[in-house]
């Protein structure tokens, strides 16, 4: 068997040096729980060097991180659970989940929802204090007014 130093899965190289499962995580969309999750369905040491992988296996864990749930892997594992068009339980990974993030932010400002108001003027979305942070611009600081002479 022979050690590939760089290995591309999914379309994002990662060093052959790393773990499968700190490797796989180099995957925008693929955190430590589904690359855990996709070493032990597939059958493989999650402790195995990613340089290592053969071609078949780089294949089925690329047709895993496609479709975890039909590996067996819970819906609440995945990254889009039903998804606003298809209502079925997907796992997006690289340009996909950014697509699919900025369709889901377009569609709320369209509709004019609160969270999509919010995206649209700039401001946080989820409820954070905005009197002290998030502040943009150059004046920043609080000045003090002319006192009368």
């Amino acid at each position: 068997m022979s050690f590939k130093h760089i290995v591309r899965i999914a379309g994002v190289d990662i060093e052959g040096e790393l773990s499968l499962v700190h490797g796989l995580s180099k995957i925008k969309g693929v955190g430590p729980q589904i690359a855990r999750a996709c070493a032990l369905k597939l059958g493989l040491n999650p402790k195995t060097k990613i340089g290592y992988l053969s071609d078949e296996d780089v294949e089925r864990i690329e047709d895993f991180l496609r479709d975890p749930v039909k590996y067996g892997v819970p819906p609440w594992m995945v990254n889009r659970r039903k998804d606003y068009e298809t209502g079925l339980d997907r796992h997006l990974i690289g340009s996909d989940l950014i697509l699919a993030a900025r369709q889901d932010i377009e569609r709320e400002i369209k509709i004019r929802s609160w969270r999509g108001v919010r995206h649209s003027l700039g401001l946080k979305v989820r409820g954070q204090r905005t009197h002290t942070t998030g502040r943009v611009g150059p004046v920043v600081g609080v000045t003090k007014g002319k006192t009368k002479q």
